[in-house]
């Protein structure tokens, strides 16, 4: 793994070298300490706990300080409090500065007065509380579908219902940058997997033509705005495609919903294409909606099968009603204020063009609201993360292996609350980063 640190072979050597002798030094085993624990009840030996050990340790011997994991002390946005300091803030998902607002707070606060903090029991076994299926009929309403069904986690939404309604006769194309939860919802499935490369329709189209005879149901599944790369897929095209080859279309609007579209409508509406053509749409509450959880939109006939059928909604606890009223006063307001969305976009664009002008490789980013500065090592973004902090800015670093080593980057979520001003001193602190970094 040292070898993808993004280091010359002289500076792996030397790190190498450091870390061997600090292990070197290390205490000792103390005779009267428990004898070590077998192979098969090791700890230490579970899968990426190798990987882990030696990142922590790198990161120390190169006097890099750990970013994840940092408590913030209030509201996170454009702005966030970090220990005792007040931080310009690129790390959080609330694109539309609703998470905080007090029209949303005060309509959570509201359902825990009447219902209790939670729903308590699953709601196949407990019954509705009225918040959910208000919810349920506005999402259904924002995506043009007959029905909507909402569950207590995203990542969770995508794993069961993608496990659910796909068996091992089954096929499933999905894009290759596709978010964690859809590889896992289709290993689960036992189906056919077949990941295509990123935003490549005519891929997908050749591994159906070559793959769909064979098979009973076949699914896509793409996102309508990637959260590592802030670019977006031809809608249409895909649309296209999966009614040529009678499949179905499963869209992820996570990072969508508030962020695509005139109104943050998502990508439907960003392309300009009818939602009906989409079969599946899924989102989270936990972005925009300012809440926790995911949902499935689409027709009456999906929808009554997962409401009594798929594990991760009957054998779970239902959406807390507090959730259930913040995320929908959210978004009431984001489509009566889309004053907020043009804010959001305006800034992204802006970013991207002042990062794009700093000489920062930004990859395809279509500057709607996440901005990837690629810099093509690890040690480089950490190091450069840890330089903004000191600057009273927080982005996280995104390292080998969530991405490739020459992918390592910083990922840049952008609000409708950030500041002209603001952006334009972020890409000047970048700058300064990259200048003394290279010096």
């Amino acid at each position: 793994m040292t070898e993808s640190f993004g280091l010359s072979a002289a500076a792996r050597a030397a790190l190498l070298h450091r870390l061997a002798k600090r292990r070197g030094e290390e205490t000792p085993a103390n005779p009267e300490a428990p004898p070590p624990e077998s192979p098969g009840r090791d700890l230490r030996t579970l899968p990426g706990a190798r990987d882990l050990a030696l990142m922590r340790e790198a990161g120390e011997a190169l006097g890099i300080e750990n970013p994840y994991f940092r408590p913030h002390l209030g509201v996170s946005g454009a702005h966030a409090r970090i220990g005792n300091q007040d931080y310009l803030n690129f790390a959080s998902y609330n694109y539309l500065g609703l998470n905080g607002d007090p029209r949303v707070s005060a309509a959570a606060k509201a359902a825990i007065d009447q219902f209790g903090t939670s729903a308590s029991a699953s709601r196949l076994a407990s019954g509705e509380r009225p918040g959910h299926g208000a919810l349920e009929a506005a999402l259904a309403g924002l995506h043009r579908a007959e029905a909507c069904l909402t569950f207590v986690s995203g990542h969770a939404t995508n794993v069961t219902v993608i496990g659910h309604l796909m068996g091992a006769r089954d096929l499933i194309l999905h894009d290759a940058l596709a978010h964690n939860s859809i590889v896992e919802g289709a290993r689960l499935s036992g189906a056919r997997r077949i990941a295509f490369p990123h935003n490549d329709a005519a891929a997908a189209e050749r591994e159906l033509a070559a793959q769909r005879r064979r098979h009973g149901r076949a699914l896509i599944v793409i996102e309508g705005h990637y959260s590592m790369d802030g670019d977006i897929p031809d809608l249409a095209r895909f649309a296209a495609l999966a009614r040529r080859h009678d499949a179905l279309l499963m869209v992820d609007e996570a990072h969508s919903l508030g962020v695509l579209g005139a109104t943050g409508r998502g990508i439907a509406e960003q392309a300009g294409v009818d939602p009906g053509e989409v079969d599946i749409w899924m989102g989270t509450l936990s972005k925009t909606l300012s809440g926790c959880g995911g949902y499935i939109a689409g027709r009456q006939a999906l929808v009554d099968v997962l409401r009594y059928s798929v594990p991760g909604f009957v054998y779970s606890v239902g959406l807390a009603p507090p959730l259930a009223a913040a995320s929908l006063a959210a978004l009431e307001l984001m489509l009566a204020e889309p004053e907020r969305v043009a804010r959001l976009q305006h800034n992204a664009t802006l970013f991207l063009a002042l990062a794009r002008e700093a000489g920062f490789d930004t990859g395809h980013s279509a500057g709607l609201g996440i901005v990837p500065i690629i810099l093509g090592s690890s040690v480089r973004a950490a190091r450069m993360a840890a330089a903004l902090f000191d600057q009273g800015i927080n982005v996280q670093p995104i390292l080998f292996p969530v991405v490739p080593e020459r992918s390592a980057r910083l990922r840049f979520f952008l609000s409708s609350e950030h500041s002209t001003a603001e952006l334009a001193r972020t890409v000047a602190a970048l700058a300064t980063a990259r200048d003394r970094q290279a010096a």
